[in-house]
């Protein structure tokens, strides 16, 4: 098996519950885990044969444009858009961080993991 980690994703986006953040936005980061079966990429050197973190990394950015309320919305949808649109993932965790969260004191961030 092979765990593909993509970290650190930075997107400006418009995710929140109050006026505000759908007219300011916010930054997010999003972590991604993705669990393959490595042997055969591994062994055929072939982008064809591995799950690709630069298709992953496209369904991640596509998703979190599309506004919603919660991260629960966001991290579902990237998941769902993975399983979808990738073959090979066996097991699949996304981390969506809203960074200094408008909450009334000083927050680095608020962040929902998931996972299937």
């Amino acid at each position: 098996m092979g765990l593909i980690s993509v970290e650190n994703m930075e997107f400006y986006a418009f995710h929140g519950c109050f006026a505000a953040e759908a007219i300011v936005g916010n930054r997010f980061l999003v972590d991604l885990w993705i669990e393959e079966d490595a042997s055969k990429s591994a062994e055929t050197d072939n982008i064809d044969d591995a799950v690709s973190y630069f298709h992953a990394y496209q369904i991640v950015k596509q998703q979190m444009m599309i506004r919603s309320n919660l991260l629960e919305n966001v991290g579902q949808r990237i998941l769902d858009a993975l399983y979808r649109e990738m073959i090979g993932i066996k097991y699949a965790k996304v981390k969506v961080s809203k960074m200094a969260p408008p909450m009334g004191g000083p927050i680095e961030r608020v962040s929902l993991t998931m996972e299937r």
